[in-house]
């Protein structure tokens, strides 16, 4: 018998329960605080990586609305200010036993429908579609990635390959801004220069479900 079922068998045993239920409170937090780290550590390899490419863009962390001491995700600020706009962004959802993350393109507020239909949006949702995303009225484009960021699939190679991982998370972001960017310019090129309306908040627009 390995280690890991003897402490497995351990904590099955009824007269264990107590302890087990103290070490699942412990191993929760643990676990929440590598997900949080996993967050960091990815935005600090953007924010460099995005300087080198002179991509002007800056990153900011998603917090859980319903918990701000856990991070969900990393999405893109433009330096310019702009009402409208679309941007890379790559978080967690929660899908009822677990978490899976997933990227793409979302809208910072959710616009009207002269916006979406601007020749350059809609290029660039149909080159999207083209490579694969789902697009919906949050995302122009998303799609699932395989890590489910509270599984111990994805947790232990953290801890142990943690490099490699983030090289692995890095390259969702590389794809879209290098083979998409030139397209995603012109999109928000075309969203700053058309008319004011009125359009849906972020807290809205993050409280809707993707479909």
């Amino acid at each position: 018998m390995n280690e890991e079922q003897a402490v497995l068998d351990f904590f099955s045993q009824e007269a264990n329960l107590p302890l087990a239920v103290i070490a699942a409170e412990h191993l929760d937090a643990i676990r929440l605080r590598l997900n949080n780290e996993f967050w960091l550590a990815l935005r600090k390899r953007l924010d460099p990586w995005l300087a080198q490419q002179s991509l002007p863009w800056s990153t900011e962390v998603t917090e859980d609305r319903n918990n701000e001491d856990c991070l969900v995700g990393v999405y893109l600020q433009p330096h310019a200010e702009q009402a409208v706009f679309l941007r890379v962004f790559m978080e967690q959802q929660f899908l009822g036993d677990h978490y899976r993350i997933f990227y793409g393109l979302m809208w910072n507020n959710v616009p009207d429908a002269s916006k979406k239909t601007l020749p350059a949006v809609e290029a660039l949702r149909v080159r999207l579609g083209d490579a694969g995303f789902k697009h919906s009225d949050s995302f122009l484009g998303w799609q699932w990635l395989p890590w489910h960021p509270r599984r111990r699939d994805f947790l232990l190679p953290f801890i142990t390959r943690r490099e490699e991982l983030l090289d692995d998370a890095m390259r969702p972001w590389q794809s879209l801004l290098l083979e998409h960017g030139e397209q995603l310019r012109l999109a928000n090129a075309a969203l700053q220069e058309a008319p004011r309306s009125a359009v849906v908040s972020l807290d809205q627009l993050r409280g809707r479900s993707k479909s």
